[in-house]
C-alpha cells in the first residue's frame, strides 16, 4: 500500500496557460512565510526531476528511483501511465517529507488529470483557451468544464480568467465550491511600477510585479495572492512575506531575455495560440531596432496556424526545427502555414538552428526561441545558457 496522504494544505493548480507562473509565484511566497513546501509541476525543460521539488531543490536520482520501485511494487497488475508513475512519485515522494503545502500542478484538463485523484483545500483556474481539442472539447466552454472540476465542495476556488466561461461558473455551484473570480471577488490595478491588490480583506499597495513574462503575470499574480488570502487560516503569510515571495520568485522560459554577444535571445513555452498572442504583445512592449529571427517548434496535435499567425508581423525571418519526438509537427507541416512570401529555413536539428540563427545575427537583432518545452530547454543549452552541472 503506497502512503500518498499526510496532514498539509494542498493547492492544485489548472488552466490553459499560466499553471507554471503561478505555481513559481506560491512557491517563493510560502517558501519565504517559513513553510515546507513540495511542488509537482510538468514537464521539464532538461531532466525529469524538475518536475518534482521540496523546500525548492529537486529530488534527487537516488529518491527518484526509489519512488518508482516502491510503486512498481505496489502496482502488482495495474497499468499505469508515463504521467501516472510521475504524479505517484510525487505523491510518495511528499509523504515521507510532511510538507506544511503541496503545490499540484494539473498536467491537462483537470476534471480526469492524475493530479486530480487528490482533493484539494484549495483550486486555482489560471486560464481557460483553447488547446488539447481532441481531448477536451473544441470551445472554450467544453474545456471550461473540465478544467473546473478540480474544483471541490465547500473549497475556495480561484479563477484568475477575466472572459470566465459559464461552464466554470455553473460547475462550481454544481459541485458547492467556494468560487472566487478575478473582476468580481478581487482584483489587480496596474500602476508603473507596482500594482495593487483588491481583495476580502481590503487593499494590499505597491506590491511588486513579477519579474518573468508578459502583463499576463499581473492577473496570475493577483490569482495567486487570492489563494493566499483564501489560505491564511492554515497557511497564515505576513505581507513583508508576500511581497518578497512576489519579488523573488523565477521561473525560466516564460519570455525570458537573455543577451549574447549584443544579440537578445527570448525564450517562451508558448505552445498555443493564447500563450503566442501573450508572446506577441510582449515583442510589442520589447521593440528592437534590427531584425527578429524566430525558431519553432511545436507538437503535430498544435493550432499550428493560431502559433504562427501572433508573430508574423514580429519576425523577419524563420527557422523550423524538429525535437527528436515523433509527436513533433514537420518542418514542412510549419512551412505550410506561412505566408508564401514569409522567408523560412528548416533544420531538422535544433543545435543546427541555433548556429544558424547565430550566424545570421548581429548586435541589436533578436532571436526568438518558442514552443515545444522539448525545444526551448535544449536551445538554451545549445546557446551555452544551461549544462547538466548548472
Amino acid at each position: 500500500m503506497l502512503p500518498i496522504c499526510s496532514e498539509h494544505t494542498t493547492i492544485t493548480v489548472g488552466g490553459t496557460n499560466g499553471k507554471g507562473s503561478c505555481i513559481a509565484l506560491l512557491e517563493s511566497i510560502y517558501l519565504h512565510a517559513g513553510f515546507r513546501v513540495g511542488v509537482y509541476t510538468s514537464p521539464h525543460l532538461w531532466h525529469f526531476n524538475e518536475r518534482i521539488r521540496f523546500n525548492g531543490s529537486n529530488i534527487s536520482d537516488a529518491d527518484l528511483v526509489d519512488m518508482f520501485v516502491a510503486i512498481d511494487n505496489a502496482r502488482t497488475d495495474i497499468t499505469l501511465s508515463y504521467f501516472e508513475y510521475a504524479t505517484l512519485a510525487a505523491l510518495v515522494y511528499f509523504s515521507s517529507l510532511k510538507p506544511d503545502v503541496v503545490l499540484l500542478e494539473v498536467g491537462l484538463g483537470g476534471r480526469l488529470d492524475a493530479v486530480n485523484a487528490v482533493d484539494a483545500d484549495v483550486s486555482l483556474i489560471a486560464s481557460v483557451a483553447i488547446d488539447h481539442e481532441e481531448w477536451l472539447g473544441k470551445t472554450r466552454e467544453e474545456i471550461g468544464y473540465e478544467k473546473a472540476g478540480i474544483m471541490r465542495v465547500n473549497k475556495p476556488g480561484i479563477v484568475a480568467e477575466r472572459d470566465c466561461p459559464k461552464s466554470v461558473i455553473n460547475y462550481a455551484q454544481k459541485v458547492g465550491a467556494l468560487m472566487k473570480r478575478v473582476g468580481h471577488h478581487y482584483d489587480c490595478i496596474p500602476g508603473e511600477v507596482t500594482w495593487n491588490y483588491e481583495g476580502a480583506n481590503g487593499v494590499m499597495e505597491e506590491l511588486p510585479i513579477p519579474n518573468f513574462g508578459g502583463n499576463e503575470q499581473l492577473t496570475n499574480a493577483a490569482g495567486c495572492v487570492a489563494v493566499v488570502e483564501a489560505s491564511q487560516s492554515q497557511l497564515p503569510v505576513s505581507h513583508d512575506a508576500l511581497v518578497m515571495g512576489l519579488k523573488n520568485a523565477q521561473i525560466k522560459a516564460r519570455s525570458e531575455s537573455r543577451k549574447i554577444n549584443g544579440v537578445i535571445w527570448v525564450f517562451d513555452v508558448a505552445h498555443n495560440p493564447a500563450a503566442a498572442e501573450a508572446l506577441s504583445n510582449f515583442l510589442e512592449n520589447h521593440p528592437i531596432k534590427g531584425k527578429t529571427i524566430a525558431i519553432l517548434a511545436v507538437m503535430a496535435d498544435k493550432d499550428l496556424k493560431g502559433i504562427l499567425e501572433p508573430m508574423l508581423s514580429k519576425v523577419d525571418e524563420w527557422i523550423f526545427t524538429h525535437t527528436g519526438d515523433e509527436r513533433c509537427a514537420t518542418t514542412e507541416s510549419m512551412q505550410d502555414v506561412l505566408p508564401h512570401n514569409v522567408s523560412s529555413t528548416s533544420f531538422m536539428n535544433i543545435n543546427m538552428a541555433c548556429e544558424w540563427a547565430r550566424n545570421q545575427t548581429s548586435e541589436g537583432d533578436r532571436v526568438l526561441v518558442y514552443g515545444s518545452f522539448y525545444l526551448v530547454g535544449p536551445a538554451m543549452t545549445a546557446v551555452g545558457l544551461y549544462s547538466s552541472s548548472s
